[in-house]
């Protein structure tokens, strides 16, 4: 039996020869997304604009959430988020903060528990929990903060790993990526909460995975072919990377597009962003992180070779012959 190949074992792309084109795109397309969230804005979700959140629990047959969702909307207190918590007969409503004080939020919070128990009788509520809009702004601080460190971080182990124009490489493909997802929440308005974050260093994440993979690669071949063009070695990493890296995206795609279609609700946005990102994140491999390094100029010199003891006792620089092996 075959084994199944996206991509054949001898494929040899000029990738490069379209790097000033992705690269134009690429600078367009973020300049787009940052003008659209700086323009359109993102449509906040509870967890950072503020809000009311009450843990609702059902003794009998539990309702669908698309009912739930309906019988709290006729409130009249805007959009609710319904997460199913703890039990399968047990959800988490939220709703937005009512303008006003402490005494507003209140009558609100009683409003919302009144309404879930004359809509469906069988319904135990706990208490209101009341999330302020002081609470809400640390949550988005913390958010932005932790996004930007763990990019940060990424780029200086990168850095270290490798050699420091690995690390601008890094950094370059992380903002481009980060930045087409907020551009992809302010263009569709999906709401942009917690769950959203976590989507966002999930994508961080899965770069790192596919980043370190192509330029282990590329250190590999700067090693083996010392005398080789930039340009050619990058193209001959990438290649012998791809089927790797297609095999990767495509089984993750296909997970993500049916939990995309078949999935919760609750969680539409973190997929909506995870497959954006698994895409912009495939393209950003091939065709975004190495370019950089042909600009800043990387080639054998970035690495110190190794020194090993001859029988003589002086020092030799270890190199590589025509197949790889070090003498």
């Amino acid at each position: 039996m075959r084994l199944l190949k996206l991509v054949p074992d001898d494929t040899n792309i000029d990738f490069l020869k379209w790097r000033k084109v992705a690269s134009f795109m690429s600078f367009f397309l973020v300049v787009i997304s940052i003008a659209l969230v700086a323009v359109r804005g993102l449509n906040l979700g509870v967890d950072f604009v503020g809000g009311q959140s009450v843990h609702v629990e059902f003794t009998g047959e539990m309702p669908e959430i698309g009912d739930i969702r309906e019988e709290v909307g006729k409130i009249g207190l805007g959009e609710a988020t319904i997460q199913q918590f703890g039990s399968d007969k047990a959800v988490s409503i939220r709703t937005a903060l009512p303008e006003g004080d402490q005494a507003a939020a209140e009558r609100a919070g009683q409003q919302l528990v009144a309404g879930i128990q004359k809509a469906f009788p069988t319904a135990h509520t706990g208490q209101v929990e009341t999330v302020s809009g002081k609470v809400s702004e640390e949550l988005l601080r913390t958010g932005a903060i932790s996004l930007a460190l763990a990019m940060l971080g990424i780029s200086i182990y990168i850095w270290v790993r490798f050699e420091w124009q690995f690390g601008v490489g890094a950094l370059g493909r992380l903002f481009h990526e980060v930045a087409l997802t907020f551009g992809f929440f302010a263009v569709t308005q999906i709401q942009f909460d917690l769950n959203s974050v976590a989507a966002l260093l999930t994508i961080v994440g899965y770069s790192l995975n596919d980043t370190i993979v192509v330029y282990d690669r590329i250190r590999e071949n700067l090693k083996k072919y010392r005398k080789m063009e930039i340009v050619p070695l990058l193209n001959l990493s990438i290649n012998e990377t791809l089927s790797r890296t297609v095999m990767t995206s495509v089984a993750v795609l296909m997970a993500l597009t049916v939990l995309l279609i078949f999935g919760p609700d609750v969680i539409f946005g973190f997929t909506a962003a995870m497959l954006l990102g698994v895409f912009v994140g495939t393209y950003s491999s091939i065709l975004m992180s190495t370019p950089v390094l042909v600009w800043l100029k990387v080639g054998p010199h970035s690495f110190v070779p190794r020194t090993s003891a001859g029988a003589d006792g002086a020092e030799r620089v270890a190199s590589r012959n025509d197949d790889g092996a070090v003498v």
